[in-house]
């Protein structure tokens, strides 16, 4: 009986529903105010785009405002919901709607008093401000405003609405104050939902919370201070998102927790050791401590989180093995431990993970073979063990990694042959086998390799013989990369017959010497054959039709360039590298080629460079040195926009030097040391605003010091050695003067003048290390040209530890001052201190007086000091010797007197270090102190001709050999002088002293040291 009298009441309410609903269709539920209201709001927006778009991961066809009609009832318009009992208009979803315009502060929207829900997500109000009335809209229960491109700051009023229980302000790029944003997490009672990343908040985390938060996001919104155990504290607690952020501190003491599902606090300071109560989350299926600075082993305890389905430890320091426990996570879809100190083996303990779609132990230190459980990985898509140090063949059984889409094991010690199961994967796109010890395939026959596989690297390793015709069922690779291995010419370039989709193929340092080929890529924009044996351009780039990387560098090529390449239009070639090989003859017109890269160095082409090169308006990187090209330099230089890297050193160009930068202020690099230039240095480079490095070493410059290139605040390397410099070095009259300079070469000059203390003042890159606090070493270097990452790195030639080396790459740490061979004079000025970062000063070979300043103490990072050929004076300072990493030490040549300083560094340098200075006594010299020569008859100089005259006294001469010489010379010279009287100046006597006597003008050492080879 019951149950019928159930039944018949269910009936009878349904009738009833249906009679309310139809009634509903008869009279009009909207409010007109609130309809009207709303069409208000509607009115001043544009709609952006009508097609159909892909909205928050949905494909949405039109706007939901195209729907509304005043003469439509509103609550029967797209994303309106109204009270059906009072007919006021509750919830409000436009988002995804396509709306382009502003909300002002006095828009209508805010008439709607009733709204319990409101979303305006993924809309775009142009950067402007949350208006601050959308505080009287006391009732909202749900407030979206996520990616809206709303800016500014988020107006307190919004703290307000004590009737939340959801709020998502993120990616909305607005910020937040620190009252506003304790006051939503701690006062608004009723609010569970809270979203608010990217907003920039900037403070710390509050620490008391409403006990009612259940999901909170506050990722990289640059929360600032110690993580707390606030959050944990939270009863109902079930997503904390808090990565990207700026905390710090240990992770805190945690409480145990049935309600916690996610935890992120990835990309945070939070160090320290993880600690066993990890484990007592028990209902956690989502954690992630990505690059924090975690240290020690991974907990047993981890074992515990039985219901974990997602786990990132990666990029921290954790060190140990892989627990054991780690096969209770039967869960697991994901499990990232790379980037860590990881060791021992990998344990055979991924049975169990039948889930498990993506594994990376990326860049740890494991050992021993491949795990060979992980074959049987029946789920997984994804497989990184990369960076490692497994060893030994890969397991040869048959593998049921049949969703297996990427597999990454390179940089290994794996060896033997490649078993056929890596290449029969159905579905694997990405191979990655590259940096092992593979010396070839299992089967000498033709593999059914799957077709499926785009990209496939087997780059360095020892393959040889019949590896390229095994592959060739690969027909949909994209990019294959075979460089360094032993590939030689017993397999000929038909094998690609079948890769009509390759689009990179590198076969670089491999013993191939192809010469003709007829096949055609199609397809192909990347041919790498650098450092083979080819002898002549290969014939099949004349079939390559989309080129736009070709580098044929380091190999035998020789002869001119054919006429059949210059020819060639490659309409889409962006870089060339012919360099490192044997061309002769004119470099060909180049106007059919739109190159961003044109690399021909190290070889012996000649002539002018060709006007057509004029036409490459792309142009970044021009490097043609090391050749024999003469003449002059194309004006043009100086025009070309996009122009980053002039390099030209080490050929035959005269004249004067170009006007660059006379249109463009792209140059970073100028490079044109070991020519013949002549004039002066442009005053046209004032425009390059971007120069890095200039570096017109070894020409003929005659010219003043260009103070003024020191308003060039980019300016690292400036090199003038070996020219015809002369003057003065005045001190900068502008404020900030060679800011960045680093490397300052200047030697083998005619520099005249004193040092003075100001010119270091203004050095303010040698007063501090780049990056010493963090203990890294950057390089000057530019990336990412063409459609591949291609690298261009600076290199110069410095006289370095008395060596003259050039350095290919050149560090941020590395700063030099090289003022030698020049005639300088006076003090050496005692501002040097301030320059803590340098790491190498000569002042050699000029006419330096007075002590060694002690304050050069200050140098710490000094690596070499060269105060040879002067005329110092004075003791050395004793201070010197804390000098620590002082490896190359000379002062021979001077007239420094008294003991050399004994300890550290100064213990390892020999007499050559000293040698000269005459009342220098102690070890390492022979000469004890206290003792005297009866030799020796010390006394000053007194004339500039004596001094000039210096350097024969100091290379042994003793004053007992002047006198023999002097006494024998006058009954000489009494005879000659009397046959000159009664005869006259005969010519060959003439000729003949002048030949013997050295000219006091220029020493004649420093014209030796000025020849060029």
């Amino acid at each position: 009986m019951g149950r019928i009298f159930f039944f018949y009441s269910l009936v009878c309410f349904v009738l009833l529903s249906k009679s309310c609903s139809s009634s509903s269709l008869v009279h009009h539920l909207c409010s007109p105010s609130e309809a009207f209201a709303l069409l208000q709001f509607k009115q001043p927006f544009e709609i952006y785009n009508e097609s159909s778009w892909l909205c928050d991961g949905v494909q949405t066809s039109f706007p939901k405002t195209m729907s509304w009609n005043e003469s439509t009832d509103c609550c029967n318009w797209d994303g309106v919901t109204c009270d059906m009992l009072t007919g006021h208009v509750i919830g409000l979803d436009l988002s995804c709607s396509k709306l382009n315009g502003t909300i002002h502060q006095n828009s209508s929207l805010f008439q709607l008093h009733h709204l319990q829900t409101l979303n305006l997500a993924f809309n775009f109000f142009n950067w402007s401000v949350i208006p601050s009335d959308i505080g009287r809209l006391t009732d909202l229960r749900q407030l979206n405003l996520s990616g809206s491109s709303f800016n500014s700051k988020i107006p307190a009023e919004i703290s307000y609405l004590s009737n939340l229980v959801s709020l998502d302000l993120s990616f909305s790029w607005c910020e937040i104050d620190q009252t506003t944003f304790e006051t939503l997490l701690q006062n608004l009672t009723n609010l569970e939902v809270v979203s608010l990343s990217t907003v920039n908040i900037s403070s710390p985390i509050p620490r008391n919370m409403s006990s009612s938060l259940r999901y909170v996001d506050l990722e990289a919104t640059n929360l600032l201070g110690v993580f707390t155990e606030s959050f944990f504290l939270l009863p109902n607690l079930e997503n904390l998102k808090l990565g990207n952020n700026h905390l710090r501190g240990v992770l805190p003491k945690i409480q145990p927790s049935n309600t916690l599902l996610e935890l992120d606090i990835a990309n945070t300071g939070v160090y320290g050791k993880l600690p066993e109560s990890i484990g007592t989350f028990n209902s956690l299926n989502y954690l992630n401590l990505q690059r924090c600075n975690f240290s020690g082993s991974i907990p047993d305890s981890l074992g515990n989180l039985t219901k974990i389905r997602e786990l990132n430890f990666g990029g921290n320091h954790f060190t140990g093995h892989i627990p054991s426990t780690i096969s209770k996570l039967i869960q697991l879809t994901s499990l990232d431990l790379s980037s860590n100190s990881l060791s021992g083996d990998i344990p055979n303990a991924f049975s169990n993970f039948q889930k498990l779609v993506k594994l990376d132990l990326s860049k740890n230190i494991f050992t021993g073979p491949f795990p060979s459980s992980i074959l049987s990985l029946g789920s997984l898509q994804s497989l990184v063990l990369s960076s490692n140090s497994l060893s030994g063949p890969l397991p040869s059984n048959a593998s049921m990694l049949q969703k297996l889409a990427y597999m990454d094991l390179s940089h290994n010690s794996l060896n033997g042959k490649i078993p056929s199961w890596v290449f029969n994967i159905p579905s694997c796109e990405y191979l990655k086998l590259d940096h092992n010890r593979f010396s070839g395939l299992d089967v000498a026959d033709k593999l059914k390799t799957n077709p499926a596989v785009k990209l496939l690297d087997l780059s360095h390793n020892q393959l040889s013989g019949p590896v390229l015709p095994s592959l060739e069922n690969l027909v949909n690779l994209f990019n294959l990369d075979l460089s360094s291995n032993n590939i030689n010419d017993n397999v000929g370039i038909e094998i690609f017959m079948t890769m009509q989709r390759l689009d990179y193929l590198d076969l670089s340092n491999n013993p191939l010497s192809w010469k003709s080929s007829k096949i055609a890529f199609p397809s192909l924009r990347v041919l790498l054959l650098s450092s083979c044996e080819l002898k002549d351009f290969p014939y099949l780039l004349r079939n390559l039709k989309k080129l736009q990387i070709l580098d044929l560098s380091n190999n035998k090529i020789h002869g001119p360039i054919p006429n059949w390449f210059s020819r060639m239009r490659w309409d889409s070639l962006q870089y060339l590298n012919v360099s490192l090989n044997s061309l002769t003859g004119h470099l060909e017109q180049l106007h059919q080629y739109d190159l961003r890269i044109l690399d021909f160095k190290f070889n012996f082409l000649q002539g002018p460079i060709p006007s057509s090169i004029c036409n490459l308006s792309s142009l970044e990187f021009l490097d043609l040195s090391r050749n024999n090209f003469s003449e002059s330099i194309p004006n043009c230089f100086g025009s070309m926009a996009e122009l980053l890297v002039l390099d030209l050193r080490k050929n035959n160009f005269s004249g004067s030097l170009p006007p660059l930068c006379t249109q463009s202020t792209s140059l970073t690099t100028i490079i044109l040391n070991s020519n013949q230039f002549e004039g002066h240095v442009p005053m046209s480079l004032l425009n390059c605003h971007r120069l890095e490095v200039l570096d017109v070493g070894n020409n003929a410059i005659n010219d003043t010091f260009p103070a003024w290139l020191g308003t060039l605040q980019m300016l690292q390397v400036l090199i003038f050695k070996s020219n015809r410099f002369h003057g003065s070095l005045s001190p900068c009259q502008t404020k900030f003067c060679f800011p960045m300079l680093r490397i300052f070469d200047l030697s083998l000059n005619e520099f005249s003048g004193s040092l003075h203390a100001k010119l270091f003042d203004n050095f303010i890159s040698m007063t501090k290390l780049d990056g010493s606090d963090k203990g890294e070493i950057n390089y000057m270097e530019l990336h990412n040209v063409g459609i591949y990452d291609i690298m261009y790195r600076d290199s110069v030639r410095l006289v370095i530890k008395g060596q003259d080396i050039e350095l290919e790459r050149i560090t941020t740490i590395m700063t030099v001052i090289d003022l030698s061979s020049n005639h300088f004079e006076g003090l050496i000025p005692k501002t040097l201190k301030d320059l803590g970062s340098l790491w190498l000063l000569n002042l050699s070979h000029n006419n330096l007086r007075g002590d060694i300043p002690k304050e050069l103490v200050q140098l710490n990072m000094l690596e070499a000091l060269d105060l040879s050929w002067n005329r110092l004076t004075g003791t050395i300072p004793r201070e010197l010797t804390r000098l620590n990493f002082l490896a190359v030490l000379n002062l021979s040549q001077n007239r420094l007197v008294g003991p050399i300083p004994q300890g550290l560094q100064f213990n390892t340098f020999s007499n050559d270090s000293y040698i000269g200075n005459l009342d220098l006594c102690g070890p390492p010299l022979s000469k004890q102190c206290g003792t005297s020569d009866p030799s020796r008859v010390p006394q000053p100089f007194e004339s500039e001709e004596e001094e000039e005259d210096e350097s024969y006294f100091a290379s042994g001469f003793t004053w007992e050999s002047v006198v023999i010489g002097y006494s024998c010379g006058l009954v000489v010279g009494t005879v000659v002088w009397s046959f000159m009287f009664k005869a006259g100046k005969p010519k060959w006597f003439v000729e003949f002293f002048e030949g013997i006597i050295p000219n006091k003008k220029r020493r004649p050492k420093k014209r030796a040291q000025r020849r060029r080879p």
